[in-house]
């Protein structure tokens, strides 16, 4: 199934909460001189319009970072993200709004590397150029993310961010996930994962997160946000979850003061509301 595009959800409340925390892990990274990878297994096409195309029809992001962007009380976090996608726009108009493999690339330095999977045709096609002045440092491939994470894992300087986004058109993409999680965690079993899901009425939404609490790594964080309410018709997404694999041990902290701010400032309803958890395995992973 190839009919999702990111584009007409580009900069909502779940690309917020994504973005955000994407940034928080890499420059994490940051604070040593070693090199790392970034990984993305579902890379979209990188950059997206605001002001004409798939993001006009919904007009999504007026309920995610167009709330944020003449706001002056951010945290430290959201100020840096804002801020980071307003580089993009130069003159203080939202018109552009940067896809997850653009935010890596801001941030990376020169000797660190994009390792980017995108499998709809079009979609590989406009990132293959956004990141034609950058082909030495972005491998791009067209291919499915899932099972390209075994060509790339373990990196080649033993530090990454993987970063696992499907759209979950398809239910097996649960299982999926977990699945490759399992397989790259014996490759890569210090790696940092973010694995993004929605906030929809399914069974295999609370399947798959105990099963990734499950999973064998030194510790985990589950930041979700809510919106709103379940819809009396049980359709539709009323939030999303960042679940973090092998997090640093800072991002709790930033966290704090994080989402409380996103849950009042992005709420729709009085269903409105966050989760943060954060759990340290008592035993060692495998």
């Amino acid at each position: 199934m190839l009919s999702y595009r990111h584009a007409f959800h580009a900069g909502n409340h779940a690309d917020v909460l994504k973005h955000t925390i994407e940034i928080l892990l890499l420059r994490y990274l940051n604070q040593k001189d070693k090199p790392w990878w970034y990984v993305d297994s579902h890379a979209g096409a990188g950059c997206y319009s605001l002001v004409e195309g798939y993001a006009t029809k919904n007009a999504e992001f007026e309920g995610g970072i167009a709330r944020l962007w003449d706001r002056t009380d951010l945290p430290a976090a959201l100020a840096d993200y804002v801020n980071l996608v307003k580089s993009l726009n130069p003159d203080g108009v939202l018109r552009l709004y940067p896809g997850s493999p653009l935010i890596a690339q801001k941030i990376m330095r020169p000797h660190d590397r994009l390792r980017l999977f995108e499998l709809h045709p079009s979609d590989c096609t406009i990132l293959q150029e956004n990141f034609a002045h950058a082909s030495k440092r972005a491998v791009i491939q067209q291919s499915d993310g899932f099972a390209g994470l075994k060509s790339v894992l373990p990196p080649q300087p033993r530090r990454a961010l993987v970063l696992i986004d499907p759209p979950f058109e398809d239910k097996s993409d649960y299982q999926t996930m977990i699945s490759a999680l399992q397989d790259a965690l014996k490759r890569f079993a210090t790696g940092t994962y973010a694995i993004w899901f929605p906030h929809l009425q399914r069974d295999e939404i609370g399947e798959m997160t105990a099963k990734l609490k499950k999973l064998p790594v030194k510790s985990w964080l589950h930041a979700g946000l809510n919106v709103q309410g379940p819809s009396p018709d049980g359709f539709g997404m009323r939030g999303s979850s960042m679940f973090i694999l092998n997090p640093p041990w800072t991002l709790k902290q930033d966290l704090e003061n994080v989402m409380p701010f996103l849950a009042d400032i992005l709420k729709q309803d009085k269903g409105a509301g966050f989760v943060l958890d954060y759990q340290e395995n008592t035993t060692s992973p495998g």
